[in-house]
């Protein structure tokens, strides 16, 4: 059966280091929470390369049965440690000769989620924009979560899912990825509108009254923002869910920041626009990732769940 005709999964890489098995404990409680089976995975990073005295077929270089040896009981250990944690848990392993971005790849599809640590934020780059050989596909097609190795209260359920919109199309996916969650793990949603006021050049001529009037403009515009998408995402089947919303003037990052600080899950979009442009590559996804200090989902393009 191949990634498209199974049922939806988590997909969680280890290499045997602190951060994956941290994201490796966060995938086996999100696992048994949404009822899906765990996928753990390890690449051997044997490289591909093309035959000189072939047809032009790729070949790969063999692994040599130590290499493959420790990889399998890595495997094995992770998944004698899931099912300890959770029996009932379906848990399946893959061991594949890639380097673990494209076997992260290769073996997801869409409905499924994608889960690394939070060490080595290049591969996480390569998972979401598709940058390895191995994948033809110019973006992961599923969301991508990254567990922090420090973050605290990986193993404890706070029964909260942080999201952050700002009215693009790429808000509303991460808002619809975030409410399936909430609904699979029994969790409420708190929705998340930070702006930033601008403020003229020649900021001390700028009136008390005027900046107050400019700062009303902006919080409705908030308002009208967050009560739009709500409006546009939730369904007959997340109706029913407990869900608040943030609205606040701060910096975007610092915002969801604050608002995660005791969610199990903070969800973004990617290329949208003011508090998450350019999410993937930019000035705040780097800024989310980097001081979160819980699990951050990240929407790339095209993975929405409902395609």
């Amino acid at each position: 059966m191949n990634a498209q005709e199974r049922p939806p999964a988590i997909i969680v890489g280890v290499d045997g280091s602190p951060a994956a098995h941290a994201a490796l404990v966060w995938a086996t409680e999100v696992a048994a929470r949404r009822g899906e089976q765990l996928r753990i995975v390890h690449g051997l990073g044997m490289p591909m390369v093309m035959g000189v005295f072939t047809s032009g077929e790729s070949e790969r270089y063999e692994a040599d049965d130590r290499t493959r040896e420790a990889g399998h009981r890595l495997l094995t250990e992770s998944a004698e440690y899931a099912r300890g944690a959770r029996p009932d848990l379906d848990v399946a392993i893959v061991l594949a000769p890639e380097d673990a971005p494209a076997v992260l790849l290769n073996e997801a599809a869409r409905g499924d989620v994608i889960v690394v640590g939070s060490r080595g934020l290049g591969a996480v780059r390569a998972i979401m924009l598709g940058s390895v050989s191995s994948r033809t596909a110019s973006h992961a097609p599923c969301p991508v979560v990254v567990v922090p190795e420090d973050g605290d209260g990986n193993e404890r359920h706070h029964g909260k899912v942080v999201v952050g919109v700002d009215g693009s199309e790429s808000s509303r996916r991460a808002l619809r990825f975030a409410l399936r969650h909430a609904l699979l793990t029994g969790s409420s949603v708190e929705v998340v509108n930070s702006w930033e006021v601008p403020l003229p050049q020649d900021a001390e001529s700028l009136a008390v009254d005027a900046e107050a009037m400019h700062e009303e403009v902006f919080d409705r515009q908030s308002e009208e923002i967050v009560a739009g998408v709500l409006a546009e995402v939730v369904d007959d089947q997340t109706e029913d869910l407990d869900i608040s919303a943030v609205r606040m003037q701060d910096d975007p990052v610092e915002a969801l920041i604050r608002a995660s600080r005791d969610a199990d899950l903070l969800v973004v979009g990617s290329r949208g626009r003011g508090g998450v442009r350019g999410l993937i590559m930019g000035s705040t996804s780097q800024g989310v990732l980097h001081h979160a200090k819980v699990p951050v989902a990240v929407l790339p393009p095209h993975s929405d769940e409902t395609d």
